[in-house]
């Protein structure tokens, strides 16, 4: 049996070794039997990216859900999980269910459990379900025949990508980004988002925005090293003002400026926050991950908004975004949240959002990114993904653990942080970060300094020192 395990977002494997019909059943049958347990009459929205055999995975579960006398809404085609988890206020839903391991590489799926609030399901009772999960699925789901199913009132087929246009086309001034003269790119990574752009915004230069389940060999995860193609494109170009990426199942954000030189999530973070606050007047706290930049802290000081640093993993501030008055919620890998949408992670909406802002405004990215600057100081952060064996991972967390790492190269440690991952200081602004991946197997060490050298000068000199 294999032992399945729900890591930071959802549970990922490898397609046709773990990720098989009979595991993806175990869990829907266990999402099942939790739903049944704690309310009356529960529904599900389901969906599936591109990913390949997603419409098998997809309609596995709803069989499973349906044999349970659970009520299905299965989106038609793919989806994005922003999508779902939109489906699940859309439709009023006990839960949403995506087929997705998001930016893995093409050769994983994975199955994300969505709250009826539009968000990742919390924690706790992601944990709940997990203990529940049968050794074996029950083999009356083969039995259940979906035409029957639509004629019994326990499935019905939705168009979540509909819905999701009609949403956006009441939440933004499209016609000012239509009429601002301004040229916009967008790479799909061949993912679940392809379709939104095209259908929204037609005169878009796109890359990448056609279906194929093995994503050309390459992670969707929208970072610099993957969108190589896109950020020659735009130099080539020479007349593209703004180039959005987004990841497999289109919830992580990737941006590049007319130059072709990528912006990172801490940089979009503090983007969003600035022209919610200082241009729409909005409020509410901000909540970002513990490997999120310092200058987070900055710029919430600069505004007077309260910030809650939480754990790495997008269900930890969504538990917050659904509880209290949440202006952004953001982490470092590209995953943002904000007022007036769903508390999901959206990298459609957030590229939107920051088109519209170029739009009103009339200013470059850069010049935005300068107003920024003006609050925070100029910064950069980056990012080395090691794949090291397990033992060589554990050597590098023990002596962490141990407290031995009392200097990165010839830099002495002023504190450390250790909420999720270790977190070593030099200067305020200044810090290197070690921590495993919580879905893949990668050792992770990121970095903050004023300067993109000061930045590789840290992860090179912490490198060395860990023999990594």
């Amino acid at each position: 049996m294999t032992k399945i395990k729900f890591g930071t977002d959802g549970w990922r494997a490898i397609i046709a070794k773990e990720f098989t019909v009979e595991n993806v059943a175990r869990v829907a049958e266990a999402t099942a039997k939790w739903l049944k347990s704690t309310q009356n009459s529960p529904s599900v929205v389901i969906g599936h990216d591109c990913r390949f055999a997603g419409e098998l995975f997809a309609e596995t579960t709803a069989a499973v859900l349906i044999s349970h006398g659970v009520k299905v809404y299965l989106s038609k085609g793919f989806v994005s999980t922003p999508m779902v988890s939109l489906g699940a206020i859309s439709y009023k839903a006990s839960l949403g269910v995506v087929i997705t391991a998001s930016h893995n590489p093409p050769e994983y799926n994975g199955f994300k459990l969505k709250g009826s609030y539009g968000g990742p399901l919390l924690p706790d009772k992601i944990e709940e379900i997990e203990t529940i999960i049968p050794e074996v699925a029950n083999p009356s789901y083969t039995k259940v025949e979906l035409e029957k199913a639509v004629s019994d009132g326990l499935l019905v087929y939705v168009n979540l990508e509909d819905d999701y246009c009609a949403k956006v086309e009441e939440s933004f001034d499209l016609d000012a980004i239509r009429n601002s003269n301004l040229e916009f790119a967008y790479d799909a990574m061949y993912g679940a988002g392809q379709n939104v752009i095209r259908r929204l915004l037609p005169d878009t230069t796109l890359l990448h925005c056609d279906y194929n389940p093995s994503f050309d060999g390459q992670a969707p995860e929208p970072i610099a090293k993957n969108l190589t193609e896109f950020s020659e494109m735009i130099k080539i170009s020479g007349d593209i003002d703004c180039g959005l990426a987004t990841d497999g199942d289109a919830d992580r954000i990737g941006l590049f400026d007319s130059k072709g030189q990528f912006v990172d999530s801490h940089h979009i973070i503090l983007l969003l926050i600035h022209y919610l606050k200082k241009y729409k007047r909005l409020d509410g706290k901000v909540c970002t991950a513990f490997s999120s930049t310092v200058k987070v802290k900055n710029i919430c000081d600069h505004y007077g908004l309260d910030l809650d640093v939480v754990k790495i993993g997008f269900k930890y501030i969504a538990g917050i975004m659904i509880s209290e008055d949440v202006l952004l919620g953001g982490e470092e890998s590209g995953g943002i949240a904000i007022k007036g949408h769903i508390p999901e992670r959206d990298g459609i909406w957030m590229g939107l959002v920051i088109w519209e802002f170029m739009a009103k405004s009339g200013k470059t990215l850069q010049e935005l990114i300068d107003e920024v600057y003006e609050i925070t100081g100029a910064f950069s952060v980056d990012r080395n993904d090691l794949h090291l064996a397990e033992s060589e991972k554990q050597r590098v967390i023990n002596l962490c653990k141990a407290g031995e790492v009392n200097h990165i190269g010839s830099r002495p440690v002023i504190r450390v942080e250790d909420m999720d991952g270790f977190k070593f200081f030099v200067t305020e602004d200044e810090w290197l970060m070690v921590r495993p991946s919580g879905t893949e197997p990668l050792l992770r060490v990121y970095a903050e300094a004023p300067t993109h050298e000061g930045v590789m000068k840290l992860i090179s000199d912490a490198r060395t020192q860990f023999g990594i």
